[in-house]
């Protein structure tokens, strides 16, 4: 079980401003995206075409209520990576 823990590595502190930075800048093409597409859906002709942006926005939609669950996810992986790293390091193990 020692050796186990001595060679994990997971997530550290280090590793959460990439991943918050990234988080951000999906929220943000996300909102921009979802708003350019329901600003251009009026001014299409209808059929197919209002159909198909009507899917792209609903399925949008539906990613950017994932983004809690990847948060948290991440904040948990950040944690159990501390908790690793503080049990596998020194004092003979």
């Amino acid at each position: 079980m020692r050796s186990i823990l001595k060679n994990k590595k997971g997530a550290t502190l280090a590793d959460a401003y990439p991943a918050v930075l990234t988080i951000v800048l999906i929220g943000i093409v996300l909102g921009i995206g979802l708003y350019v597409l329901s600003q251009v859906e009026p001014n299409v002709g209808g059929g197919t075409a209002s159909t198909s942006i009507n899917n792209t926005i609903t399925g949008l939609g539906n990613l950017a209520t994932w983004m809690t669950v990847i948060v948290v996810v991440l904040a948990a992986s950040i944690v159990l990576g501390l908790v690793l790293s503080s049990f596998g390091r020194g004092r003979g193990i």
